[in-house]
């Protein structure tokens, strides 16, 4: 089986998917690796709700085994006060299966989001995100000072992981600093998958 970086991510308007979309493609631009873009169901209060088990438009819902067999993860969502979304945490929580069996140990992760203010949680929400993944032994994978959209940026980017200014609307689009972070950040992480399974 060809080797995955799995793109997970949870977007509710639109933004975290475009990121997750640039992250792939800067996967798909390293030889010998693809992404597999997944997203997962909306949670509720609701208790007896329950979501499609396709969804209507985008990304197909991750399963386990997505997240078993990947190389390497990306993971992406937009902030709730300062932390991921609940319904990726929803999906994370429910990995205890292969925490034991320590399938991810050694795998290269990275983590993105989307805020709706400049200043909205973007680092606390990409640090959120790492924690299950270092509890899954995962080797977590920045973004280094090496892309040098870093120092220059009036919008988003961190050395945590990528990250976009989406507006009190969500609809911002990403500006080109953004998605140049987003390419780079897949990149790194196709070629860290790539260098690890070896």
């Amino acid at each position: 089986m060809q080797p995955y970086v799995l793109v997970l991510y949870y977007s509710r308007h639109g933004a975290t998917r475009a990121m997750a979309m640039r992250i792939a493609r800067g996967v798909e631009m390293v030889e010998g690796i693809e992404a597999r873009v997944r997203t997962v169901p909306p949670v509720t209060t609701q208790l007896a709700d329950t979501a499609a088990p396709i969804p209507a438009d985008g990304a197909l819902y991750a399963d386990i085994d997505d997240l078993r067999h990947c190389s390497g993860l990306a993971l992406g969502s937009p902030t709730r006060f300062g932390n991921m979304a609940a319904p990726l945490k929803h999906f994370i929580d429910g990995t205890g299966d292969i925490w034991q069996a320590g399938s991810l140990i050694g795998k290269p992760a990275m983590a993105f989001t989307s805020t709706a203010s400049l200043h909205g949680g973007q680092e606390t929400t990409l640090l959120s995100m790492m924690l299950p993944l270092l509890h899954h032994g995962m080797v977590i994978a920045g973004l280094p000072y090496s892309a040098p959209e870093l120092m220059s940026t009036d919008a988003g980017g961190t050395p945590y992981g990528a990250s976009h200014h989406a507006g009190i609307a969500g609809d911002k689009p990403l500006t080109s600093v953004e998605e140049r972070l987003c390419l780079a950040a897949g990149q790194r992480l196709a070629k860290l998958a790539l260098a690890l399974r070896a």
